[in-house]
């Protein structure tokens, strides 16, 4: 998930914008306790869109977890799936999931809550298959209908899908209200707005995209976060995260929660009257390989060209000296600490650069050196690292002597467009969990896709059934995973996974990290919301 768009300084927000911000009060002078005073929350993630059919990437998370409500949500500090909207879901046949709503829900406009809703939501987002959207998520489900106005039946490709509550709690399972969203396009954010279409534990009361947005307590709200402990959060988007920081050091904001620099946050961990919190991770960094448009004659030069740079990456000297290892190398896709994670491209490719490895790659497919890498990456979506991530990855590869890298950015508005159109051959990406298991790691990426059905939100034309890419096999060892109650068999089958992905490396994983928020002294509710589910919830903060 992917998935961290450009902000302004408090200075550029509009005199709207700058009435909510006071409405809240500012950092210290906030005020109040768990009572309920304002907070403000700044980060440098972006929004992509409101609406859930139109993005798939965390700053558009952050918004939908606040105001939109699920079947099913992670309650702070746990990974199992919990009643939201629902008051309960089950299993009704081996493909047949059933949830029954709880009654009397109601969105913020006034118009009732029903399963025909939660029927709507669902086949919107497959319907629109918007390229930002995460309608890739959706592949298990083959239909969903509202058998009454109480209860919501999926009915699944395959049998005993271990996975799919989990996806229920996603970027895919927001609930909108069908009479204010189109079926057939996505909503605009102030239209969004307007509308009012939120059964979530906050509603917006002011929005100024990518600029201010001040969340107001839903009183209304039936959930599983419960009660708000703060009844007014305003989450200021910050261009530079050297303006995060100087926010934050002032205590001109109570909290900052991405993206800060590694020497920003070693800087804060020694200044008084600042919390620096850190949580479970999974975050992953990534290098992904267009199929169709990379270097290459044929698929067999891709494939070497992709060995070759995979055996030329040196991981620990960028988690070292670019991000002062508050990253750690990554050998998988699916992260060290998740159950079946292996170290599929170490034992493929070593932990250090070899370029007579490399080298052997590219002339046993008659690959002509140096290969001319076109790498794209964005400089404000991952963090403001992430050009001496690449300029890293841009020396230690021409340090082979088998490349010659042209590195160039691009930021996320543009950028979330341009990957999607086929615009870059070998591209930056990161990883966002969804839900915490092996699976979230793999099916997103690794799944069959038609782009007339669903699309990959990486397009990386992997799997790409209309080319020369399609994995069968692959496709295979993803349902079995999915589908095996049995822990061992289910571990083995991950192994499989991560060791077919390692020999065909249509992505290159690089990093994975922990979560980090700062606060200033007296906030509270930090250490619950960082967990393993990647849900930052403004309900568990309070000042």
């Amino acid at each position: 998930m992917t998935i961290f768009r450009r902000g302004t300084a408090l200075a550029a927000v509009s005199a709207v914008a700058g009435v909510a911000l006071a409405a809240c009060g500012a950092g210290n002078n906030s005020g109040g306790s768990d009572s309920g005073a304002g907070l403000i929350v700044g980060t440098t993630d972006k929004v992509v869109s409101i609406d859930p059919a139109g993005s798939y990437d965390n700053g558009s998370l952050n918004v939908q977890t606040q105001v939109y409500q699920y079947l099913l949500n992670f309650p702070a500090g746990s990974t199992d799936p919990t009643p939201d909207a629902a008051s309960a879901c089950d299993f009704d046949t081996p493909t047949t999931y059933v949830c029954t709503m709880k009654p009397g829900l109601t969105f913020a406009n006034g118009n009732e809550l029903t399963a025909s809703d939660v029927a709507f939501s669902f086949n919107r987002i497959v319907a629109i298959n918007d390229p930002s959207g995460p309608s890739s998520l959706l592949g298990a489900m083959k239909s969903v209908e509202a058998t009454d106005d109480s209860t919501v039946t999926f009915t699944l490709n395959a049998p005993n899908d271990q996975t799919f509550p989990q996806i229920l709690v996603t970027s895919a399972g927001p609930i909108v209200d069908e009479e204010t969203y189109p079926a057939d396009k996505v909503l605009d954010d102030d239209a969004a707005v307007k509308a009012a279409g939120f059964s979530g534990p906050y509603t917006i009361a002011k929005y100024s995209k990518n600029q201010l947005a001040e969340f107001k307590a839903n009183p209304d709200y039936q959930g599983t976060y419960g009660k708000p402990k703060t009844a007014s959060v305003t989450m200021k988007y910050y261009a530079k995260p050297e303006n995060l920081k100087l926010d934050i050091k002032n205590k001109d904001i109570d909290v900052a929660y991405r993206s800060l620099t590694p020497t920003d946050i070693a800087d804060l961990e020694k200044t008084d009257g600042i919390n620096v919190v850190t949580g479970d991770g999974g975050e992953l960094r990534y290098i992904t390989f267009n199929l169709e448009t990379m270097p290459g004659d044929s698929p067999e030069q891709k494939l070497a060209i992709r060995k070759a740079m995979a055996s030329s990456i040196d991981r620990a000297d960028i988690a070292t000296q670019v991000y002062k290892d508050t990253f750690t190398p990554a050998y998988s896709m699916v992260p060290d600490g998740q159950t079946g994670a292996t170290e599929a491209f170490k034992d493929a490719y070593g932990d250090a650069p070899d370029a007579t490895k490399a080298k052997q790659f590219l002339d046993e497919a008659g690959v002509s050196t140096p290969v001319d890498i076109k790498l794209q990456y964005n400089p404000d979506h991952y963090g403001s690292s992430s050009g001496e991530e690449y300029a890293a990855v841009k020396r230690q590869l021409e340090a082979s002597k088998l490349f010659t890298v042209d590195l160039q950015s691009t930021e996320w508005v543009t950028y979330s467009e341009e990957y999607n159109a086929d615009a870059y051959p070998v591209f930056q990406l990161g990883w966002f969990p969804d839900f915490p298991d092996a699976d979230n790691y793999l099916s997103p990426f690794l799944s069959p896709y038609d782009k007339e059905k669903s699309g990959n939100f990486t397009n990386s034309h992997y799997n790409d059934l209309d080319s020369d890419f399609a994995d069968p096999e692959m496709t295979k060892l993803l349902e079995s995973e999915r589908t095996d109650a049995d822990k061992a068999s289910r571990e083995a089958t991950l192994g499989a996974i991560q060791e077919r992905l390692a020999d065909q490396v249509p992505y290159l994983p690089l990093l994975t990290g922990s979560q980090v928020a700062i606060g200033v002294d007296g906030v509270k509710g930090l250490d619950e919301t960082l967990d393993p589910s990647f849900k930052f919830r403004f309900t568990s903060l309070s000042k």
